[in-house]
Protein backbone atom coordinates (compact mmCIF):
# COMPACT_ATOMS: atom_id res chain seq x y z
CA UNK A 1 0.00 0.00 0.00
CA UNK A 2 1.43 3.78 -0.71
CA UNK A 3 2.71 5.39 1.88
CA UNK A 4 2.27 9.07 2.54
CA UNK A 5 4.58 11.83 2.99
CA UNK A 6 4.03 13.63 6.22
CA UNK A 7 7.63 15.57 5.71
CA UNK A 8 10.68 14.72 4.75
CA UNK A 9 11.53 12.44 8.03
CA UNK A 10 8.60 10.86 8.04
CA UNK A 11 5.85 8.82 6.18
CA UNK A 12 2.22 7.29 6.77
CA UNK A 13 -0.49 4.39 5.71
CA UNK A 14 -3.63 6.36 4.47
CA UNK A 15 -5.81 4.18 6.15
CA UNK A 16 -10.10 4.99 6.37
CA UNK A 17 -12.63 5.52 8.42
CA UNK A 18 -16.31 3.94 8.06
CA UNK A 19 -17.25 7.23 6.53
CA UNK A 20 -14.53 7.05 3.73
CA UNK A 21 -16.23 3.93 1.94
CA UNK A 22 -19.44 2.64 0.94
CA UNK A 23 -20.65 -1.16 -0.26
CA UNK A 24 -21.58 -1.61 -3.61
CA UNK A 25 -24.64 -2.93 -4.79
CA UNK A 26 -24.17 -6.36 -7.38
CA UNK A 27 -26.34 -7.34 -10.07
CA UNK A 28 -27.86 -9.67 -7.60
CA UNK A 29 -30.45 -8.51 -5.10
CA UNK A 30 -32.91 -10.92 -2.79
CA UNK A 31 -35.75 -10.84 -0.29
CA UNK A 32 -34.59 -9.35 3.26
CA UNK A 33 -36.95 -11.81 4.94
CA UNK A 34 -34.52 -14.24 3.49
CA UNK A 35 -31.30 -13.10 4.37
CA UNK A 36 -29.46 -15.00 7.83
CA UNK A 37 -27.48 -12.56 10.04
CA UNK A 38 -26.70 -15.26 12.40
CA UNK A 39 -23.30 -16.12 13.78
CA UNK A 40 -21.70 -18.66 15.99
CA UNK A 41 -18.76 -18.29 18.36
CA UNK A 42 -16.99 -21.78 19.71
CA UNK A 43 -20.37 -23.39 20.49
CA UNK A 44 -22.52 -20.27 21.08
CA UNK A 45 -25.00 -19.49 18.45
CA UNK A 46 -26.42 -15.85 18.13
CA UNK A 47 -29.57 -14.79 16.40
CA UNK A 48 -27.81 -11.26 15.37
CA UNK A 49 -24.26 -10.51 14.88
CA UNK A 50 -24.28 -8.01 18.13
CA UNK A 51 -22.43 -8.04 21.26
CA UNK A 52 -23.29 -5.74 24.10
CA UNK A 53 -20.44 -3.69 25.07
CA UNK A 54 -19.11 -4.31 29.06
CA UNK A 55 -20.16 -0.30 29.96
CA UNK A 56 -22.14 0.52 32.56
CA UNK A 57 -24.09 2.60 30.63
CA UNK A 58 -25.26 0.15 28.19
CA UNK A 59 -25.36 -3.34 30.38
CA UNK A 60 -26.90 -3.95 33.72
CA UNK A 61 -27.90 -7.49 34.82
CA UNK A 62 -31.27 -6.67 33.57
CA UNK A 63 -30.85 -5.62 30.25
CA UNK A 64 -28.57 -7.84 29.75
CA UNK A 65 -30.81 -10.68 30.29
CA UNK A 66 -33.52 -8.52 27.82
CA UNK A 67 -30.64 -8.48 25.37
CA UNK A 68 -29.68 -12.26 25.37
CA UNK A 69 -33.29 -12.91 24.44
CA UNK A 70 -33.38 -10.59 21.87
CA UNK A 71 -30.65 -12.85 19.66
CA UNK A 72 -27.53 -10.74 21.44
CA UNK A 73 -24.69 -11.29 23.32
CA UNK A 74 -24.59 -9.18 25.99
CA UNK A 75 -21.23 -8.39 28.69
CA UNK A 76 -21.15 -7.42 31.97
CA UNK A 77 -18.50 -4.78 32.89
CA UNK A 78 -17.25 -7.07 36.04
CA UNK A 79 -15.47 -4.03 37.19
CA UNK A 80 -18.38 -1.48 36.95
CA UNK A 81 -20.86 -0.22 39.45
CA UNK A 82 -22.77 -3.41 39.67
CA UNK A 83 -19.66 -5.01 41.06
CA UNK A 84 -18.68 -2.56 43.78
CA UNK A 85 -22.25 -1.82 45.07
CA UNK A 86 -25.14 -3.79 46.20
CA UNK A 87 -27.72 -1.08 44.54
CA UNK A 88 -26.08 1.01 41.73
CA UNK A 89 -29.50 2.27 41.30
CA UNK A 90 -29.00 5.65 42.69
CA UNK A 91 -25.89 6.37 41.54
CA UNK A 92 -26.53 6.01 38.15
CA UNK A 93 -29.34 8.62 38.67
CA UNK A 94 -26.64 10.95 40.37
CA UNK A 95 -24.17 10.40 36.91
CA UNK A 96 -27.33 11.26 34.92
CA UNK A 97 -27.31 14.44 36.75
CA UNK A 98 -23.92 15.47 37.38
CA UNK A 99 -22.61 18.84 35.80
CA UNK A 100 -19.82 18.30 33.65
CA UNK A 101 -17.09 20.39 35.07
CA UNK A 102 -17.41 17.90 38.34
CA UNK A 103 -18.67 14.51 36.27
CA UNK A 104 -15.30 12.96 35.90
CA UNK A 105 -14.18 13.67 39.31
CA UNK A 106 -17.19 12.36 41.42
CA UNK A 107 -17.34 9.30 38.98
CA UNK A 108 -13.66 8.57 40.37
CA UNK A 109 -14.98 8.86 43.84
CA UNK A 110 -17.89 6.24 42.81
CA UNK A 111 -15.37 4.07 41.32
CA UNK A 112 -13.06 4.06 43.69
CA UNK A 113 -15.08 1.26 45.19
CA UNK A 114 -13.34 -1.97 45.57
CA UNK A 115 -14.94 -4.99 43.75
CA UNK A 116 -16.85 -7.40 45.47
CA UNK A 117 -16.22 -11.27 44.21
CA UNK A 118 -19.48 -12.24 45.77
CA UNK A 119 -21.29 -9.22 43.67
CA UNK A 120 -19.50 -10.94 40.77
CA UNK A 121 -21.10 -14.13 41.35
CA UNK A 122 -24.60 -13.07 42.39
CA UNK A 123 -24.76 -10.72 39.01
CA UNK A 124 -23.68 -13.97 36.64
CA UNK A 125 -25.68 -15.83 38.48
CA UNK A 126 -28.86 -13.47 38.13
CA UNK A 127 -27.68 -13.82 34.20
CA UNK A 128 -27.62 -17.33 34.22
CA UNK A 129 -30.25 -18.25 35.75
CA UNK A 130 -32.86 -16.28 33.27
CA UNK A 131 -31.43 -18.88 30.23
CA UNK A 132 -28.81 -16.04 28.77
CA UNK A 133 -25.60 -17.18 27.27
CA UNK A 134 -23.16 -15.29 30.45
CA UNK A 135 -20.27 -13.34 29.38
CA UNK A 136 -18.52 -11.09 31.77
CA UNK A 137 -15.31 -8.21 31.05
CA UNK A 138 -12.35 -7.76 32.73
CA UNK A 139 -9.08 -5.28 32.60
CA UNK A 140 -6.08 -6.78 31.57
CA UNK A 141 -4.99 -5.55 34.49
CA UNK A 142 -7.95 -6.72 36.88
CA UNK A 143 -7.83 -10.47 34.96
CA UNK A 144 -5.03 -12.20 37.10
CA UNK A 145 -6.86 -10.70 40.38
CA UNK A 146 -10.66 -11.79 39.26
CA UNK A 147 -10.81 -14.55 36.93
CA UNK A 148 -11.32 -17.21 39.19
CA UNK A 149 -14.26 -15.58 41.10
CA UNK A 150 -15.86 -14.87 37.38
CA UNK A 151 -14.99 -18.79 35.81
CA UNK A 152 -16.33 -20.31 39.26
CA UNK A 153 -19.17 -17.81 38.65
CA UNK A 154 -20.14 -19.89 35.41
CA UNK A 155 -19.26 -17.67 32.63
CA UNK A 156 -19.69 -19.29 29.35
CA UNK A 157 -17.75 -16.87 27.40
CA UNK A 158 -14.72 -14.65 29.20
CA UNK A 159 -13.68 -11.06 27.61
CA UNK A 160 -10.40 -9.51 28.36
CA UNK A 161 -10.94 -5.72 27.17
CA UNK A 162 -8.88 -2.85 27.27
CA UNK A 163 -8.20 0.38 25.17
CA UNK A 164 -5.37 -2.06 24.10
CA UNK A 165 -4.13 -5.05 24.12
CA UNK A 166 -0.66 -7.34 23.15
CA UNK A 167 0.34 -10.21 23.86
CA UNK A 168 3.46 -9.31 24.84
CA UNK A 169 2.92 -6.48 27.18
CA UNK A 170 6.70 -6.03 28.86
CA UNK A 171 6.76 -4.54 32.56
CA UNK A 172 9.31 -4.06 34.80
CA UNK A 173 7.26 -3.63 37.99
CA UNK A 174 4.94 -6.30 37.93
CA UNK A 175 4.17 -9.72 36.11
CA UNK A 176 2.12 -9.33 32.98
CA UNK A 177 -0.68 -11.33 32.13
CA UNK A 178 0.65 -14.42 30.14
CA UNK A 179 -2.44 -14.32 27.74
CA UNK A 180 -1.62 -17.35 25.94
CA UNK A 181 -1.45 -19.85 28.99
CA UNK A 182 -3.61 -17.82 30.69
CA UNK A 183 -6.16 -19.12 27.42
CA UNK A 184 -4.84 -22.86 27.14
CA UNK A 185 -5.28 -23.06 31.45
CA UNK A 186 -9.13 -21.70 30.81
CA UNK A 187 -11.51 -23.57 29.99
CA UNK A 188 -13.98 -21.13 28.50
CA UNK A 189 -13.60 -19.61 25.36
CA UNK A 190 -11.86 -15.75 25.30
CA UNK A 191 -12.39 -13.03 23.35
CA UNK A 192 -9.71 -10.32 23.80
CA UNK A 193 -8.79 -6.96 21.95
CA UNK A 194 -8.76 -4.08 21.32
CA UNK A 195 -6.57 -4.79 18.62
CA UNK A 196 -5.78 -2.02 15.78
CA UNK A 197 -3.08 -3.60 13.21
CA UNK A 198 -2.11 -7.20 11.64
CA UNK A 199 1.18 -8.18 13.88
CA UNK A 200 -1.15 -7.05 17.10
CA UNK A 201 -4.21 -8.89 16.07
CA UNK A 202 -2.18 -12.49 14.31
CA UNK A 203 -0.22 -12.14 17.60
CA UNK A 204 -3.35 -12.35 19.72
CA UNK A 205 -4.64 -14.97 17.24
CA UNK A 206 -2.03 -17.08 18.33
CA UNK A 207 -2.87 -17.25 22.06
CA UNK A 208 -5.49 -19.01 21.16
CA UNK A 209 -8.14 -16.21 21.72
CA UNK A 210 -11.64 -17.46 20.14
CA UNK A 211 -12.18 -13.62 19.30
CA UNK A 212 -10.60 -10.51 18.70
CA UNK A 213 -11.60 -7.37 19.33
CA UNK A 214 -10.74 -4.50 16.97
CA UNK A 215 -10.71 -1.23 17.55
CA UNK A 216 -8.74 1.62 19.57
CA UNK A 217 -10.40 5.07 20.74
CA UNK A 218 -12.85 4.82 18.33
CA UNK A 219 -16.24 4.68 20.49
CA UNK A 220 -17.99 7.69 20.95
CA UNK A 221 -16.84 8.40 24.43
CA UNK A 222 -13.42 8.00 24.21
CA UNK A 223 -11.05 11.02 24.33
CA UNK A 224 -8.06 8.44 23.43
CA UNK A 225 -7.22 10.35 20.47
CA UNK A 226 -7.04 13.84 21.94
CA UNK A 227 -5.65 12.44 25.13
CA UNK A 228 -2.80 9.80 23.92
CA UNK A 229 -3.02 11.31 20.17
CA UNK A 230 -3.80 7.39 19.35
CA UNK A 231 -6.36 6.26 17.09
CA UNK A 232 -6.51 4.07 14.02
CA UNK A 233 -9.59 4.53 11.46
CA UNK A 234 -11.86 1.80 11.56
CA UNK A 235 -12.71 0.25 8.28
CA UNK A 236 -8.61 -0.32 7.50
CA UNK A 237 -8.32 -1.64 11.11
CA UNK A 238 -11.09 -4.25 10.45
CA UNK A 239 -9.70 -4.97 7.06
CA UNK A 240 -6.04 -5.50 8.63
CA UNK A 241 -7.14 -7.58 11.21
CA UNK A 242 -9.42 -9.86 9.17
CA UNK A 243 -6.37 -10.26 6.78
CA UNK A 244 -4.55 -11.52 9.71
CA UNK A 245 -7.52 -13.57 10.59
CA UNK A 246 -7.01 -15.00 7.14
CA UNK A 247 -3.26 -15.55 7.60
CA UNK A 248 -3.83 -17.30 11.29
CA UNK A 249 -6.26 -19.95 9.47
CA UNK A 250 -3.70 -20.86 7.15
CA UNK A 251 -0.54 -21.13 9.51
CA UNK A 252 -3.05 -22.99 12.65
CA UNK A 253 -4.40 -25.44 9.51
CA UNK A 254 -8.02 -24.41 9.66
CA UNK A 255 -8.34 -22.32 13.19
CA UNK A 256 -10.61 -19.39 12.36
CA UNK A 257 -10.54 -16.68 14.98
CA UNK A 258 -13.36 -14.62 14.93
CA UNK A 259 -13.34 -10.33 14.65
CA UNK A 260 -15.27 -8.24 16.27
CA UNK A 261 -15.04 -4.81 15.53
CA UNK A 262 -15.57 -2.74 18.75
CA UNK A 263 -15.64 1.69 18.72
CA UNK A 264 -16.52 3.58 16.28
CA UNK A 265 -19.94 1.47 15.09
CA UNK A 266 -22.86 4.65 16.04
CA UNK A 267 -25.20 3.93 13.19
CA UNK A 268 -26.70 0.61 10.87
CA UNK A 269 -24.89 2.17 8.13
CA UNK A 270 -21.50 1.80 10.38
CA UNK A 271 -22.76 -1.69 10.95
CA UNK A 272 -22.97 -2.57 7.46
CA UNK A 273 -19.79 -1.02 6.51
CA UNK A 274 -18.29 -3.13 9.76
CA UNK A 275 -18.77 -6.28 8.50
CA UNK A 276 -18.08 -5.76 4.73
CA UNK A 277 -14.88 -5.31 5.46
CA UNK A 278 -14.47 -8.34 7.59
CA UNK A 279 -16.35 -8.39 10.79
CA UNK A 280 -17.62 -11.25 12.20
CA UNK A 281 -19.57 -9.07 14.54
CA UNK A 282 -19.79 -5.94 16.29
CA UNK A 283 -19.81 -4.73 19.92
CA UNK A 284 -21.63 -1.56 20.33
CA UNK A 285 -21.47 0.85 23.06
CA UNK A 286 -23.37 3.98 22.35
CA UNK A 287 -25.94 2.71 19.95
CA UNK A 288 -27.21 0.53 22.23
CA UNK A 289 -27.18 3.17 25.19
CA UNK A 290 -29.55 5.34 23.85
CA UNK A 291 -32.14 2.80 24.49
CA UNK A 292 -34.90 4.06 26.61
CA UNK A 293 -34.57 0.98 29.14
CA UNK A 294 -30.17 1.51 28.96
CA UNK A 295 -28.95 1.91 32.45
CA UNK A 296 -27.10 4.84 31.44
CA UNK A 297 -30.50 7.12 31.37
CA UNK A 298 -29.20 9.06 28.45
CA UNK A 299 -25.90 9.20 29.15
CA UNK A 300 -22.96 7.16 28.24
CA UNK A 301 -19.20 6.75 29.06
CA UNK A 302 -16.30 3.83 29.21
CA UNK A 303 -14.10 2.98 31.83
CA UNK A 304 -11.50 5.18 30.64
CA UNK A 305 -14.13 8.16 31.75
CA UNK A 306 -13.07 7.31 35.44
CA UNK A 307 -9.64 6.42 35.22
CA UNK A 308 -8.09 7.24 38.78
CA UNK A 309 -4.78 8.82 37.17
CA UNK A 310 -5.40 9.82 33.26
CA UNK A 311 -8.99 9.84 32.14
CA UNK A 312 -9.22 9.26 28.47
CA UNK A 313 -13.05 9.79 27.96
CA UNK A 314 -15.95 11.27 29.22
CA UNK A 315 -19.43 10.88 29.93
CA UNK A 316 -21.62 12.06 27.11
CA UNK A 317 -25.57 12.69 26.29
CA UNK A 318 -26.68 11.24 23.40
CA UNK A 319 -30.47 11.30 24.57
CA UNK A 320 -33.43 8.32 24.74
CA UNK A 321 -34.26 7.40 21.35
CA UNK A 322 -36.08 3.85 21.93
CA UNK A 323 -36.61 0.79 23.51
CA UNK A 324 -33.90 -2.12 23.01
CA UNK A 325 -36.25 -4.16 21.15
CA UNK A 326 -36.60 -1.08 18.66
CA UNK A 327 -32.96 -0.04 18.55
CA UNK A 328 -32.40 -3.46 17.48
CA UNK A 329 -35.49 -4.46 15.17
CA UNK A 330 -37.36 -1.03 14.81
CA UNK A 331 -39.90 -0.31 13.38
CA UNK A 332 -37.46 3.17 12.94
CA UNK A 333 -38.90 5.86 13.81
CA UNK A 334 -36.42 8.15 12.86
CA UNK A 335 -33.95 8.19 9.32
CA UNK A 336 -31.31 8.80 11.04
CA UNK A 337 -29.53 5.00 11.49
CA UNK A 338 -29.89 5.16 15.21
CA UNK A 339 -32.91 2.72 15.39
CA UNK A 340 -33.68 -0.66 13.58
CA UNK A 341 -30.38 -2.06 12.93
CA UNK A 342 -30.56 -5.62 12.06
CA UNK A 343 -32.97 -4.16 9.35
CA UNK A 344 -30.90 -2.23 8.12
CA UNK A 345 -27.78 -4.82 8.07
CA UNK A 346 -30.55 -6.84 5.88
CA UNK A 347 -31.72 -4.71 3.52
CA UNK A 348 -28.13 -3.38 2.67
CA UNK A 349 -27.63 -7.79 2.37
CA UNK A 350 -30.47 -7.95 0.45
CA UNK A 351 -29.74 -5.24 -1.84
CA UNK A 352 -26.30 -6.55 -2.64
CA UNK A 353 -27.53 -10.07 -2.72
CA UNK A 354 -25.86 -11.62 -0.10
CA UNK A 355 -27.37 -14.16 2.19
CA UNK A 356 -25.60 -14.12 5.40
CA UNK A 357 -22.74 -12.26 7.15
CA UNK A 358 -20.02 -14.92 5.69
CA UNK A 359 -20.92 -13.88 2.09
CA UNK A 360 -21.21 -10.47 2.97
CA UNK A 361 -17.56 -10.06 3.89
CA UNK A 362 -17.13 -10.40 0.11
CA UNK A 363 -19.08 -7.43 -1.06
CA UNK A 364 -17.39 -5.04 -3.06
CA UNK A 365 -16.36 -1.74 -1.16
CA UNK A 366 -15.13 1.36 -2.76
CA UNK A 367 -13.39 4.48 -1.14
CA UNK A 368 -15.94 7.62 -1.46
CA UNK A 369 -15.63 10.08 1.68
CA UNK A 370 -19.00 11.36 2.53
CA UNK A 371 -18.27 14.84 4.24
CA UNK A 372 -22.07 16.18 4.26
CA UNK A 373 -22.17 14.76 7.85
Amino acid sequence: MNEIEIGRGKRGRRAYSFEDIAVVPSRRTRDPEEVSVSWQIDAYHFDIPVIAAPMDSVMSPETAITFGKLGGLPVLDLEGLWTRYDDPAPLLTEIASLDPVVATGRMQEMYSEPIKPELIAARLKQIRDAGVTVAGALSPQRTQQHWKAVVDAGVDLFVIRGTTVSAEHVSGVAEPLNLKRFIYELDVPVIVGGAASYTAALHLMRTGAAGVLVGFGGGAASTTRRTLGIHIPMASAIADVAAARRDYLDESGGRYVHVIADGGVGTSGHLVKAISVGADAVMLGAALARATDAPGRGFHWGPEAHHSELPRGERIEIGASAPLEEVLFGPSRAANGTTNLIGALKRAMATTGYSDVKEFQRVEVVVAPYQSL
